[in-house]
This record gives structure tokens, C-alpha cells and sequence, in this order.
């Protein structure tokens, strides 16, 4: 879904710059505020919606891209209700392509749905492309490669009776080839440098979020469980265990505290380039990468107004278990500030701009909506 953030959070700067053009159509004016808003262009308007991409992912450099994106209602009341006091969240299907500085290119196509009142949600995604990133490993020192192929998702979650739980199937399939393009990294086995991976397993979700973009209150976790075999594609076998956990509490008016808490764990054989890494703002995607990872991040949002919001963020995190223990492994910091505008009041999304600092670089980024998802 970062993909369609991207393209979301780029519409809104573009708007932004020609605001007065904006201002007198009627499909981008809440009646309410007499803001900017583009909920009913998102919900209502016919067709898909041609939307640049623009990339900031300090792994692979600056890019940009395009996206058509669809938005549309989801029906509470066609096979289900939704849940007292909570909108179902809307259909979105995209599809597009990219490509950087660095040579990295893709394209990708993903439909997210829900029906029956929130009852059952689904998830599919195909991606094909080519990435050329860094792998730091056992002697902490960036190693180029290249990873190309194709990658497919599959999800199906179903609410466990009238509680806020969710559980279901998930597969993913990754056909790849990977290459050193200088200096090879002499600490992984052949096994390591496997291509394709097969993984199935069984995901259980946890949503009291009031939207899924930019929650102002309420709570979001996902336990997932999953099993990479021969006989579902993969080349190695091996097991792969997230936990996730983010919280948003308001503290008083205009004030919202958000806790995230992210846990990955992997055992057997795992191919390098699918290690888990610590993810935060302000440190590129792999930088720190291991047999485990585990990051806490706080976030303090202000609402200035009821569009306009500015939050600052920290967070801390690290890899370890193969190259090192969890005692002998970086503690990795980033701090950083940012802003939000309430683009589209209906659906809870607003979109904006973090700027982030960590020891080894800082970075900005075009988000849509929380930078947690």
C-alpha cells in the first residue's frame, strides 16, 4: 500500500500548488469548512484518477512514477452491518509503475476490498520489477546487489464473530534472481542466495482504529505466522513470525500520542535480501538487517487546527541473532517532525511531508496518512 501513499500525498502537494484553481470546484470543497477536500472526487468521481509517484526511500534514491488509482464506498448494509460508530473502510485498486535514480524499476497492481460490513477483507497484489540496493551483513559494510523478479499476495480475513478480531490465510510467492554487482558478500552460503520463495500461514488482526489512514484514536495489531516450503515454491525451508502492535490515545483536545511496538523473527535458512531489518524514518530499508528485528517508535501529534496537524516522532531499533547477539547489536535512534492536512475528511485521510534524522543519514518523506502500516 506504500506505493498508493506516495501517489495520494503527491496529488495533495500538486492541489496545494494550485489551490485557487481548487477553490471554486464544487468536487473539491467540503461545505462544511469550505476547505480544500477531496472526498467526494475520491468516492464519487467516475473513472480512475492519473496520479504521479514520488520517491524518497533513501535505499534506492530519489524517483517518481505514476498511478491510476479507484477509490470507492464500501456497503455496510449489502450481506452485513458494520460496527456500531465505525465506517467500513473503502475499496481501493491501483495500479501502476516507478523507477529511480539507482536503476531500481517496477510496476505493480493491488485491489484491498471489504464487504459485508467489514465483515471479510481481502488482499491481492502482483508486483514485477528490479532493485538495486546494499547488503551490510556480518562486516557491516555495503555490499551492491541486484534483485529482479516477480511477487504475488493473496490474503482472505474474516471478523471473528462481533468482536474487532480478524483471521485468516495469507501466501506470498517471490520468483527472483539475485547478483552481487561488486564486492560479493563472502559471509552468506548458497542457500542464503536463494531465489524464489513460497511462504503460507495464518494471519490474526486486531482493528479499533476510528480510519485506516490517520487515526486519531484507537488501536491496531497483527500476529502473523508463516511457513516457506518446497512445496508451496520456495526454494529453502524456513519460518518467518511478525508481531505488530500501534496505539493511539488521545491525551487532551487537539493532542495524540501514538505507541508502536514491531517484532520480526525468522528461523531456518532464510534468504539475505528477506531478512528482517529495522524500520524507521530517517534509516534505509535493509541498513540494519538480520535473523531478527525489533523497533519501538513513539509519536506526538498536535491538531492546530481540524485540518492542519504537526507531529514529532522518535524511535529505537536493531538487528540481531546471526551475525550478532541482541546485546552486542546497535541500538539505531531517529527523531524527526513532520505535518498532515486533512485532504479527505470522509475517509480520514490526510497527507504530508516527515523529515527524519538517525546517525547515518537523514531523509524526507511523502506520506499518506500514519507512517505506520
Amino acid at each position: 500500500m506504500q506505493m498508493t501513499q506516495a501517489a495520494l500525498a503527491a496529488m495533495f502537494l500538486a492541489c496545494c500548488l494550485n489551490a485557487a484553481a481548487w477553490a471554486d470546484a464544487p468536487l473539491m470543497t467540503d461545505k462544511s469548512d469550505g476547505g480544500l477536500d477531496a472526498s467526494d472526487f475520491l468516492l464519487r468521481n467516475r473513472g480512475a484518477l492519473p496520479v504521479p509517484v514520488i520517491i524518497t526511500e533513501p535505499a534506492v534514491g530519489y524517483g517518481g512514477g505514476l498511478m491510476l488509482l479507484y477509490f470507492s464506498e464500501a456497503d455496510a448494509h449489502e450481506g452485513g452491518e458494520a460496527m456500531e460508530g465505525r465506517k467500513p473502510p473503502p475499496n481501493i485498486t491501483g495500479v501502476g509503475g516507478l523507477a529511480t535514480e539507482n536503476g531500481t524499476r517496477g510496476g505493480a497492481l493491488f485491489h484491498f476490498h471489504n464487504w459485508s460490513g467489514d465483515r471479510y477483507r481481502y488482499l491481492g497484489a502482483i508486483a514485477q520489477g528490479r532493485a538495486n540496493l546494499e547488503y551490510y551483513g556480518a562486516f557491516d559494510s555495503g555490499r551492491n546487489y541486484q534483485v529482479r523478479g516477480t511477487f504475488l499476495v493473496q490474503q482472505v480475513l474474516a471478523r471473528l464473530g462481533d468482536s474487532r478480531w480478524y483471521a485468516g490465510p495469507r501466501y506470498s510467492y517471490f520468483r527472483s534472481s539475485t547478483r552481487f554487482t561488486g564486492t560479493a558478500a563472502s559471509e552468506l552460503s548458497l542457500e542464503q542466495q536463494a531465489g524464489h520463495i513460497g511462504k503460507a500461514g495464518a494471519v490474526l488482526e486486531y482493528d479499533t482504529r476510528d480510519n485506516i489512514f490517520y487515526p486519531n484514536r484507537g488501536s491496531y495489531a497483527e500476529f502473523t505466522a508463516e511457513l516457506a516450503r518446497n512445496w508451496l515454491g520456495s526454494d529453502q525451508p524456513f519460518e518467518s513470525y511478525r508481531a505488530r502492535g500501534y496505539n493511539w490515545l488521545p491525551l487532551k483536545e487537539r493532542w495524540t500520542l501514538g505507541l508502536r511496538a514491531d517484532g520480526q523473527f525468522t528461523r531456518g535458512t532464510v534468504p539475505f535480501y528477506a531478512q528482517p531489518y529495522v524500520d524507521l524514518r530517517g534509516v534505509a530499508r535493509g541498513r540494519y538487517q538480520d535473523r531478527d528485528a525489533v523497533v519501538l517508535e513513539t509519536e506526538l501529534r498536535w491538531n492546530v487546527t481540524p485540518r492542519w496537524s504537526v507531529l514529532a516522532f522518535t524511535g529505537v531499533g536493531k538487528a540481531y541473532g546471526n551475525w550478532r547477539s541482541f546485546s552486542e547489536a546497535q541500538n539505531v535512534v531517529s527523531v524527526g517532525t513532520g505535518f498532515r492536512y486533512l485532504l479527505a475528511r470522509s475517509l480520514g485521510l490526510a497527507v504530508g511531508v516527515d523529515v527524519a534524522h538517525s546517525k547515518d543519514q537523514s531523509a524526507f518523506y511523502i506520506q499518506v496518512g500514519s507512517a505506520w502500516r
